[in-house]
């Protein structure tokens, strides 16, 4: 891929272009006017309408207007008028004009005309009259708010012209033209930064995503695009935009813009301040600032987040430190009454000074981290002369928060020593312990803190809560048991809890293992319970205050579990526009889409699984946390190899293994190696791989990770094997999927059509495709072999329905369970799957522990049973299934 190129392809306008081809066909319109800002891609548009009239042989010219050639009449066109034609007159020269382009020989032509507003008068009298004339039509750009012509205004208004506004991309729009550039998906990060960066102008995306990629600080590091490092690299090219954008400000309006760089939104009568009301409304007029209403306050912020950017870079220190000290004196002296005005003073006094009252630092750094800005609340508290317990607990918080494991542990050590209250002392010992297990994938010592911290926290309330804290950590060890029987001591009110950030871990661990366990409508209803109690919390008080975010993460994974995919699905969006808007702990942005992997998992949407999984693998790299790797590249292996890609599934696979193993339960990683193995064929072993997964999940009690390991087995041609205990889980097990995966394990054993359609028609109300597809083959199958030809193609139709949601699923039902005269045998099918991979009848021998005669034995039966004659035909076969 080269990004150097300058066109980018046209995606997001695709409503634009059916407009033009809709009005281009109506011959009353002669011209096509496109209106909208600087950089919106109003010219690329232009110009693939234009090249798509030159393919069907229309002629075609092109004319720039500018400021230059304006001086000049017919300057911006000269170049595309006959030759020989006497312009001294202009009626006498017009009319010239018009009879050679209108020839018997010469037909319709087309002009697009760049940046029409800067067209002078008498080119435009020229198109007009060529215009009505039918001569020739006009493809035009006008960029909004430009002052036009009266001749202008004439050629593009009126019945025959058509007009339409380009806006800005919104953020689905740029995550589709990023990912037509970039070949690939786009990391939801990044997506955010480059959307916010850029507003949705076509333009300074463009030239953002060249200067990120130029520096290397724009890459893909397996399926995902990434930004890395800090500020977000620009182009010269694009500076050199903003500036000329900028110039256009009156030299008395330049405080203004300087202010709202430094400071980002200030009450309107700041700016007002800073130069004059007319002059505030000359900024406003020139699109350079917006004025935003706050209830009875009226606000002004610069148009677009770049302006500020070139801005700051321009800006001298000391007068950056000038302004922004008038800035916290004008704000003091209005009272600070607005809940963040502490937060802005504290930092423009930083910024200033270098220092600031201690007690602005703490309340800054408090709404600091209330608004999820760990790192300005590290800024502010780092800033602090003198620190009590209170301050470096909440340091050491926002550093644990902000994922600096090491620096939060040295700092809440400190805290614990300055402790002289219990609660004090309990508020370090919880934040330390789950700093060491989330942050440090270390629950073992965080327990062993917790167990020291009860010979010393002796009260009661103390000690009930480290009850708590140590089911949670108890919980993160995969010892579901015992951690939800600790967790039977948390009080039924959170504001009744001795520790409210106890209360809200807790809060939050609890469904998804409840879920695991297998009580998934229990696990439901308590997570929605705790999402709605944390979003009635207001008071920042908690010094971990677990995000809304969470909750839904949460709430989603217990639907999983659940088998409720809408719903998980609906959860899931509302989660990333919460996060898309706000900064936020690593952990969401990990979880978040791991979950979601879950769900398309489930759905059996694999393509869209593998980019969840991808996605989340991106984010564990971004913020150096090895504590999921190995569970999200397992599920990247097992999804790679359920498409097909066995040397992606093996380079996951292998990568996945060189990090530590994650805590409990981790069915990815039996899921990686077992889907894997089925890819090359070896079903005994990928059954083998399942089983050994779910007897660890039935000894440790996670019920439900135990059902989806065996419902995977009996797809691999073990249904025999499992059926019993899948009819046990579904008989204690809670929600819809213990007693489905119970059935469709039973019809696949048995091999009854009726029963395989009846589960597979379950399986699609329920949105589970791929399971669906499975079941409706076999059965299609059994019929076929039954000589029911009707309902069998009845039953491959609903299959092929099903699998066309599947993203290109190759499961082996799939490929071998289509209609065939004679049954294949497990063992046949097994052999059939190496043999069309390409492994010679002795290495399928090794891996099956067989003799090569044996081997050679099964290929004769299994192409007699298929009408075929060699490996070749046998390739093909699979290949046609798959």
């Amino acid at each position: 891929m080269n990004l150097t190129v300058r066109r980018w392809p046209l995606v997001g306008r695709e409503r634009e272009l059916r407009s033009f081809a809709s009005v281009w066909a109506e011959p009353r319109y002669s011209a096509f006017v496109i209106c909208g800002s600087a950089g919106v891609g109003k010219t690329r548009l232009a110009e693939e309408c234009l090249e798509g009239i030159a393919r069907e042989g229309t002629r075609v010219g092109r004319a720039t207007a500018s400021r230059a050639a304006s001086v000049v009449p017919l300057g911006a066109i000269a170049h595309l008028l006959p030759s020989g034609v006497d312009l001294s007159d202009p009626v006498q020269g017009f009319a010239a004009v018009t009879r050679k382009l209108s020839g018997p020989d010469q037909g319709q032509s087309v002009v697009l005309v760049d940046d029409m507003h800067l067209l002078d008068e008498t080119s435009a009298v020229l198109l007009r009259q060529l215009m009505d004339a039918r001569v020739v039509r006009i493809i035009t750009t006008i960029r909004t708010g430009e002052v036009v012509g009266n001749a202008v205004d004439a050629l593009v208004r009126g019945g025959n012209a058509f007009c339409v506004e380009l806006q800005e991309f919104n953020r689905d729009e740029v995550e589709q033209v990023l990912e037509a550039v970039l070949g690939s998906r786009v990391g939801r990060r990044t997506l955010n930064t480059l959307f916010t960066a850029s507003g949705g102008n076509a333009l300074f995306l463009r030239e953002l995503v060249h200067g990120a990629v130029a520096l290397g600080t724009l890459d893909s590091r397996g399926e995902i695009w990434e930004l890395t490092g800090g500020r977000l690299p620009s182009t010269w090219q694009l500076a050199e935009l903003v500036k000329q954008r900028l110039a256009t400000a009156a030299p008395q309006g330049r405080p203004v813009l300087e202010l709202l760089a430094l400071c980002g939104t200030v009450p309107l009568a700041d700016a007002e301040a800073a130069a004059t009301t007319q002059v505030v409304a000359d900024l406003e007029d020139t699109g350079l600032i917006r004025t935003l209403s706050e209830g009875r306050r009226a606000t002004v912020a610069l148009a677009h987040p770049l302006y500020g950017e070139v801005l700051r870079d321009a800006l001298p220190t000391v007068r950056g430190r000038i302004l922004l000290k008038a800035q916290a004196e004008r704000t003091e002296n209005w009272g600070a009454r607005r809940r963040d005005d502490a937060l802005h003073i504290a930092n423009w006094r930083l910024s200033t000074t270098g220092t600031a009252d201690p007690a602005l630092l703490l309340q800054g750094a408090v709404l600091a981290r209330y608004s999820c800005d760990y790192q300005q609340a590290v800024t502010l508290l780092r800033a602090l002369p003198h620190h009590t317990a209170r301050s470096l607990l909440l340091l050491g918080a926002s550093l644990f928060e902000n994922g600096e494991p090491e620096d939060a542990d040295e700092v809440l050590l400190q805290a614990e020593g300055l402790a002289l209250t219990d609660k004090e002392r309990l508020q370090a010992v919880f934040i330390r312990s789950m700093n060491l297990s989330w942050n440090c994938g270390d629950a073992a010592d965080a327990l062993m803190l917790n167990d020291a911290a009860r010979t010393q926290l002796t009260g009661p309330g103390e000690q009930r809560m480290l009850r708590v804290n140590e089911g949670c950590l108890r919980l993160m060890m995969g010892e579901p048991a015992r951690g939800l029987t600790l967790l039977d001591d948390l009080d039924e009110d959170p504001l009744q809890a001795p520790n409210l950030g106890i209360w809200l871990m807790a809060s939050l661990l609890r469904p998804p293992v409840l879920a695991a366990v297998g009580q998934s409508r229990k696990a439901v209803d308590q997570a929605r319970r705790a999402y709605n109690l944390r979003c009635r919390l207001n008071d920042p008080a908690p010094l971990v205050l677990f995000s809304n975010v969470a909750y839904l993460i949460s709430l989603v994974s217990a639907l999983n579990h659940d088998g409720d995919i809408a719903e998980a699905r609906e959860l899931s969006q509302r989660a990333w526009d919460e996060l898309s808007s706000s900064r936020d702990r690593p952990l969401p942005w990990i979880l978040l889409p791991y979950q979601q992997a879950a769900t398309e998992l489930l759905a059996g949407h694999i393509g869209d699984a593998r980019r969840w999984y991808a996605e989340s693998a991106a984010q564990c790299r971004a913020f150096q946390n090895h504590q999921m790797m190995r569970r999200v590249l397992s599920g990247l292996a097992a999804t790679a190899a359920l498409q097909g890609h066995v040397k992606v599934a093996e380079d996951m696979r292998r990568e996945a293994l060189s990090y530590p193993e994650s805590f409990p339960p981790d069915r990815e990683e039996y899921l990686g190696q077992a889907w894997l193995l089925a890819a090359h064929g070896r079903l005994d072993q990928a059954r083998q791989v399942l089983a050994d997964g779910a007897r660890s999940a039935r000894e440790d009690g996670w019920a439900s990770i135990e059902a989806q390991l065996l419902t995977d087995i009996a797809r691999l041609g073990g249904a025999a094997e499992v059926v019993h205990r899948l009819a046990e889980l579904a008989e204690h097990g809670e929600g819809t999927l213990p007693p489905v995966r119970a059935r469709l394990a039973a019809a696949l054993a048995d091999d009854k059509p009726d029963e395989l359609l009846a589960v597979a028609d379950e399986l699609q109300n329920l949105g589970m495709d791929l399971l669906a597809a499975e079941a409706a083959v076999t059965a299609s199958a059994a019929l076929s072999r039954a000589g029911d030809d009707r309902r069998a193609a009845a039953a491959a139709g609903l299959a092929a329905t099903c699998a066309s949601r599947c993203q290109g699923a190759r499961t082996p039902l799939l490929r071998a369970a289509a209609p065939t005269a004679v049954p294949l045998t497990e063992r046949e099918r097994e052999v059939a799957l190496l043999a069309a991979d390409g492994l010679a009848s002795k290495d399928i021998a090794a891996a099956l522990h067989l003799s090569t005669r044996t081997v050679n034995n099964h290929l004769q039966h299994v192409y007699t049973k298929l009408g075929i004659s060699s490996r070749q035909q046998l390739l093909g076969h699979f290949h046609s299934t798959r």
